[in-house]
């Protein structure tokens, strides 16, 4: 896996936001609903496609892809459940598809670092999607998984319980994910180019819980478990069987140590360093009313 090395700022007029039309996918998760605020800030008209929004959107729904995509100029693509999961290939294709049938002239999408198999969905989209501008944003481990995501109710009760093992992971602000995604979307520059995006430094879960603890003044710990263990509790809490299998295995090959490294995409697309899980805690647990 390779990290563009170019610096490529922004160098198109503010004005571009203004005259474009964005389909925004999956505009209620982490990073679409941050997107989505942001180009609308800029002046940009956002199609918040999701399942129940103004904009009819669901990934496994492909009757409602052509028309979110009619109309519009540019789309972020964020796959549910994740570009590396089953279907996510035949997904991409479908969906590359459509956005050139339908004048789409660039995409940003958004994938897994150090995931094999989303790679094989992005050269999917990337083969299917001709005369498409095309560029894949690599994302590590969200911050936000912590505060609004799957473990955010671990952290609430007192406990990180995860397949991580040691394993110490940069990870990223989805604020800052979602700058770095509208300045690929506003801006020249970077068709064809891969990034990733980390925060400043790999963090272990340990770490991580002592540092929620720390900032919040209540007792946070990190529960390592095996996958096998870790895939239980999903489905204990009603996950179907299978997708727990697959989403433990997911996350224990992610957290195995190949991904330990920081990135400094945020740095080349930004201009300025990624925000670190550290100043993330602090704001998430240590302010008024957190």
């Amino acid at each position: 896996m390779t990290t563009n090395t170019q610096n490529t700022q922004n160098t198109q007029p503010a004005s571009t936001a203004r005259t474009s039309t964005v389909l925004v996918t999956s505009a209620t998760g982490k990073t679409g609903r941050r997107v989505a605020e942001r180009l609308a800030a800029r002046g940009a008209t956002v199609r918040a496609g999701s399942r129940t929004g103004a904009t009819p959107f669901d990934w496994e729904a492909p009757g409602t892809w052509a028309p979110a995509l009619r109309g519009a100029d540019t789309a972020y693509v964020a796959y549910y459940p994740d570009l590396a999961a089953p279907g996510a290939v035949e997904a991409m294709e479908a969906f590359g598809r459509l956005a050139a049938e339908n004048g789409v002239r660039r995409i940003t999408l958004l994938s897994g670092r150090g995931e094999p198999a989303a790679v094989l969905a992005e050269e999917s989209l990337r083969a299917s999607a001709s005369g498409v501008e095309l560029t894949v944003v690599r994302a590590s481990f969200f911050a936000q998984n912590f505060s609004e995501g799957l473990l955010a109710e671990g952290v609430a009760e007192g406990a990180v319980v995860f397949p991580a093992g040691d394993t110490a992971e940069p990870f990223v602000d989805a604020d800052d994910l979602a700058d770095v995604v509208v300045e690929t979307l506003t801006a020249d520059g970077h068709a064809g180019r891969v990034y990733e995006v980390t925060g400043p430094r790999p963090v272990g879960f340990a770490e991580v819980a002592a540092e929620i603890s720390r900032v919040s003044g209540r007792p946070v710990v990190y529960e390592p478990v095996s996958e096998a263990e870790y895939a239980g509790l999903l489905a204990g809490f009603g996950l179907p069987v299978p997708e727990a299998e697959w989403l433990a295995a997911l996350f224990a090959t992610l957290l195995d140590g190949h991904n330990s490294s920081a990135a400094d995409g945020v740095k080349r697309i930004l201009g300025r360093e990624p925000r670190s899980f550290a100043d993330f805690a602090t704001e998430a647990w240590g302010g008024p009313g957190a």
